[in-house]
């Protein structure tokens, strides 16, 4: 597939070994930046994601078709072929591959690549320029690196899940895990974000590089201010559910048919909130009077404020809050959200055509005024592309095609 010229990586060709969600999810944004991007897939069974249904993307006639949905969030607008890596025609045929390719993407255990002779110093032998991205749940160093790495168990190490999830003396409480595999997506944004550094030094001094990038280290980076709290006083935070551990009131409330969000973030926001909602007392308290002074106090204040919200519905304190400048919002589900007339008008549902059948997507989020994204290709099917790819670029004719057909190497 040829990129539109005016796409940030037009030109740009990326050989994608890694399955999953973290190395796949980059591979889709480098994609959606215009990048070629060439998905190596096992022959016979593909990305494992493929399988993780239901549900599965429809085909013409309304049925299921082989692929689910999951594999759909991170492998829009690739190329697929398939190889098998224990063979040494494989192995000679990522080769090929990699000495034609800007970059190399991929998550296998430390060292596995390196007994079929795909490692990075194999390949940045073979092709200097290439820009190498290994992506792992613990690094490439340090004692755990040779344990593979969950986005699950990560998000325990990490600290995330110390954090999330209803505070210990309430109903409900303990760690809870986020809703999406929050360090995979984020691992996938840092490659994202190093691949496109490491193409911009390159240019520079002409020399590709390795780079290491593992879910354990962006777990832990990730955890922004909550680290950063326990480096300065030495305190591990604790669960807060849906409250802010430094403002107060930032958190959800019920309302008479649902909820909300209020993130009152200064002194002056508190003092609307309480006054739209009929509780001017609580903003001439001394006790509420600063932020400080509400963090200390939320275990009495909070429940005021909870009786004050429940006497309106949702959309009452919507159109009231927005109205005085007061930050807030509804809780949705993802039918609400895509439906929400500021969701559809930034267009953040796409759809492709794949085998007469409509799949859609979600959209990238990124706007540019100059290079505008184009419309992507839809997930490939398995090894759709094998034959062009191969013979494109490893110079295979239909005769040796087939001969690596039958093998099972392709």
């Amino acid at each position: 597939m040829t990129a539109e010229p005016s796409a940030p990586l037009a030109g740009v060709r990326v050989l994608d070994l890694s399955r999953i969600l973290a190395g796949p999810f980059c591979g889709q944004n480098l994609a959606d930046l215009g990048a070629e991007v060439i998905k190596v897939e096992r022959p016979g069974a593909g990305d494992d994601t493929r399988s993780w249904g239901p549900p599965f993307l429809p085909t013409a006639d309304q049925q299921d078709s082989s692929d689910a949905a999951y594999f759909a969030a991170a492998n829009r607008g690739k190329r697929s072929i398939t190889l098998n890596l224990a063979d040494a025609r494989g192995q000679a045929i990522v080769r090929q591959l990699a000495a034609q390719s800007d970059v190399l993407l991929e998550n296998y255990r430390v060292g596995q690549l390196a007994r079929y002779g795909l490692d990075p110093a194999s390949l940045l032998a073979l092709n200097p320029r290439l820009i190498y991205c290994s992506i792992t749940g613990f690094g490439q160093t340090g004692p755990w690196a040779h344990r593979a790495g969950y986005d699950f168990i990560i998000q325990g190490l990490c600290g995330l899940m110390s954090v999330t999830g209803e505070a210990d003396d309430r109903p409900g409480g303990g760690p809870q895990k986020a809703g999406v595999a929050v360090t995979d997506l984020m691992t996938g944004m840092y490659a994202t974000q190093a691949i496109l550094a490491a193409l911009l030094a390159r240019a520079r001094s002409g020399q590709g590089q390795h780079v290491d990038l593992a879910l354990l280290d962006v777990g832990v980076a990730m955890m922004a201010n909550m680290a950063t709290n326990y480096l300065a006083n030495g305190l591990a935070p604790i669960r807060y559910g849906n409250a802010h551990p430094n403002i107060v009131p930032y958190q959800t409330f019920a309302t008479q048919d649902g909820w909300i969000i209020v993130a009152a973030g200064n002194d002056e926001q508190f003092r609307r909130f309480v006054t739209t909602g009929g509780a001017p007392e609580l903003a001439s308290d001394a006790r509420w009077a600063r932020n400080a002074d509400r963090v200390r106090g939320r275990a009495t204040l909070v429940p005021l404020l909870e009786s004050m919200v429940q006497r309106q519905r949702t959309n009452w304190w919507i159109d009231a809050l927005e109205g005085v400048g007061v930050p807030c919002g509804p809780i949705q589900d993802l039918a609400d959200v895509f439906r929400h007339p500021q969701v559809v008008a930034r267009g953040l549902c796409v759809s492709h055509e794949r085998d007469g059948a409509s799949v859609r997507t979600v959209a990238n989020p990124t706007r540019f005024s100059a290079t505008p994204l184009g419309p992507r290709s839809a997930p490939p099917a398995l090894g759709a592309d094998t034959d062009a790819v191969l013979g494109e670029l490893a110079g295979l004719d239909a005769n040796a095609l087939q001969s690596l057909r039958q093998a099972g190497v392709i």
